[in-house]
């Protein structure tokens, strides 16, 4: 059940209002007003920007809270990423004053767009890139709606993580980073300056994500040193105690599996803006292992878990999907990521994938009643009735959430696209909706095409009639 920390940290994310925070893009902007830019590479470039974000965005530490850390300097405070696509002042007062799903814009951040942040990346931007490099054919169907292209507003994302971060610690990953830079074959690989230099880059980008958590330990021991209350005082040390720990090294625990996971969501997702849906995946598999560890050594109760896990989920509804520019920013109307856990399933070995695990997520679900973590259950011939009915009875409440895939077909549908048999048991659906092999693969969304748009355009006779400018092909219905 819900206890008064976790009621009052779930009121707090219903009730605050999604605003635009300027943290990040000044950020931005001051590093690339630098010399770095001029004197790197672009994947050397790009992860130093990241360790300048990881070193110097606000830490931000709720009280009562448990799991740690906001994209934003504070939760529903939402970055804006200008090197990819920069609002406009026009944008920052549509989604002021937008009637469903605003994010209000204080006259600060106004303030900082207009003389700071708008001025640098004018022409300097992706989505004026992308668009400087397309043919006027292809630019004038995108005015007309013919498609959208996705990549013009957001960066490549929409990906699953596998469970490599509970095996190993960022520390681990670099010695692996490592090798492959000392193997390489500088005298006959062609590619070896690219290679190099994107392996240089996951080295730094490691050391960021490393010292992010750092800081949060460092924030927590200044807390825990002011705090009156024994109780918060010794979670707040617990905290700095996690945070020290992970990602640095593989996590040992429970609550160490969820931070691990919460600072590498924040950090891809801080990093750039990645399309919809960077998701943990197949959870309840994944923190099985600390979960049993944790009750037969003594240290972790049920209700110990299940705190941890709602605390989890409040992180999720804490973080609203940037908003986009342009016509988007008027007529896009979501707050989500689309993140998606699922649970349940079948094992990498073929065996029923259900656990204690997974109940005490479809509690959390239940109980927690959020928009973001969205949840889903694979439901396989090899899973208990018991699953499938709990399950069933919270659909029934019209919460809307878990959504119901059968894992069974999704094995048999990765394996028809060349997964092998163990990769696709261990994937899963995500976003709304995909499916791939968690941890193996990126789903790049391309654009949607418009096909009313083209029925449109031949009913009159090629002519768009939003513009009245001839677009499509002549047809013999207006003759």
């Amino acid at each position: 059940m819900m206890n008064e920390r976790v009621a009052r940290l779930r009121q707090q994310s219903i009730e605050t209002k999604p605003s635009i925070s300027a943290e990040r893009a000044e950020l931005m902007t001051a590093f690339y007003q630098s010399d770095v830019p001029m004197r790197e590479s672009v994947p050397v470039c790009r992860a130093l920007a990241f360790r300048h974000l990881m070193e110097n965005k606000t830490i931000c530490i709720n009280e009562g809270e448990l799991i740690v850390g906001e994209k934003g300097p504070a939760p529903k405070a939402t970055p804006t990423y200008p090197e990819l696509c920069c609002h406009s002042m026009q944008d920052l007062q549509i989604l002021n004053d937008r009637e469903k799903t605003a994010f209000s814009v204080s006259e600060e951040v106004r303030r900082v767009y207009r003389e700071k942040i708008i001025p640098f990346w004018s022409g300097k931007t992706m989505r004026e890139k992308i668009f400087g490099a397309m043919t006027q054919d292809w630019l004038a169907a995108y005015e007309a709606g013919m498609f959208t292209e996705f990549m013009e507003q957001r960066s490549p994302g929409h990906t699953v993580l596998d469970n490599k971060i509970y095996r190993k610690g960022m520390l681990d990953f670099k010695q692996d980073i490592q090798r492959s830079l000392d193997g390489l074959d500088h005298l006959y690989d062609p590619q070896v300056y690219d290679k190099q230099e994107e392996l240089k880059a996951m080295l730094i980008c490691a050391d960021a994500l490393i010292r992010f958590a750092e800081r949060h330990a460092e924030k927590a021991r200044d807390l825990a040193a002011k705090e009156s209350d024994p109780r918060r005082k010794a979670e707040l040390e617990r905290i700095a105690e996690v945070c020290s720990h992970v990602p640095a090294h593989p996590p040992r625990d429970f609550w160490e599996a969820l931070q691990y996971y919460w600072f590498v969501h924040l950090g891809v997702t801080t990093e750039m803006n990645p399309w919809d849906s960077f998701c943990p995946g197949r959870l309840d598999q994944h923190l099985y292992p600390f979960y049993k560890k944790g009750l037969d050594e003594g240290i972790l109760t049920r209700e110990q878990a299940e705190e941890l896990l709602q605390c989890f989920w409040i992180k999720f509804n804490n973080q609203p999907a940037p908003p986009k520019v342009g016509v988007t920013a008027a007529e896009s109307g979501t707050y989500t990521d689309f993140a998606q856990i699922n649970a349940g399933g079948i094992l990498a070995d073929g065996a029923d994938g259900v656990s204690d695990v997974t109940y005490l997520m479809l509690d959390v679900i239940e109980e927690m009643r959020l928009l973001q973590p969205s949840s889903s259950i694979q439901v396989s011939r090899k899973n208990p009735d018991r699953f499938i009915k709990r399950a069933g009875r919270i659909i029934r409440t019209g919460f809307g959430q878990p959504s119901v895939f059968n894992a069974d077909l999704i094995v048999q549908e990765l394996v028809r696209m060349g997964k092998t048999v163990e990769d696709a048991r261990d994937g899963g659906s995500s976003g709304c909706v995909e499916v791939g092999a968690f941890g193996k693969e990126a789903y790049i969304l391309a654009g949607y095409f418009n096909i009313p748009k083209m029925l449109e355009l031949a009913l009159h006779d090629g002519v768009d009639p939003r513009t009245g400018e001839p677009f499509g092909v002549l047809t013999v219905f207006q003759r």
